[in-house]
């Protein structure tokens, strides 16, 4: 998990609260740094202070929003309650992309349940993308014995059950690459 806030007391109080999850918690004192953070490893949810001198935290969403592998991060915004309403922050925290959007002080149970939601998303995801994986691999293999079989048959003979076996298989093998394509 990535904690951006260009304020130390907010990250001690961000790592007391959600520390109690037992995932690594990585800091990020501006927009700059949490860029670099997210280059070099991957993060389950990102939460992102609004008002941080440099790069803001709507800049900092754009910049992670528009990269490929961080586009599908979760941001859940912090702002302090005054600046929420100021300039349609809220409404702008959305718009750039945000998963939510929460004003300080904000409440350690709340804060820890919705991180929890996110973190939980982010595990079955992982568990989904492997199986996904393992699905492809096993698709692969049984194409590879598929073009063998069809192999064969077609250097069997010119016999009509053969000939007729031969055609099946090619069939198979075409729905086979159509489901394929379809796999993400």
């Amino acid at each position: 998990m990535l904690l951006v806030d260009d304020r130390e007391d907010n990250l001690v109080a961000l790592e007391a609260v959600l520390g109690a999850l037992e995932v690594p918690l990585v800091r990020a004192m501006s927009g700059e740094e949490a860029m670099k953070a997210l280059l070099r490893q991957e993060f389950a949810v990102i939460l992102l202070d609004v008002l941080m001198p440099g790069m803001d935290g709507f800049e900092t969403a754009g910049h992670i929003k528009r990269l490929d592998q961080t586009r599908d991060v979760p941001i859940i915004f912090l702002t302090g309650a005054e600046s929420a309403s100021e300039a349609g922050y809220t409404f702008r925290g959305y718009a750039t992309g945000a998963a939510d959007y929460i004003t300080k002080p904000f409440d350690p149970w709340m804060l820890r349940s919705k991180v929890s939601v996110f973190l939980e998303l982010h595990r079955k995801n992982r568990q989904l993308q492997q199986l996904l994986a393992g699905e492809r691999d096993r698709l692969g293999e049984f194409a590879r014995r598929l073009e063998a079989l069809e192999l064969r048959l077609e250097q069997g003979g010119d016999e009509p059950d053969v000939r007729d076996v031969a055609h099946r298989v090619g069939g198979l093998a075409e729905a086979l690459d159509e489901l394929r394509r379809e796999l993400p």
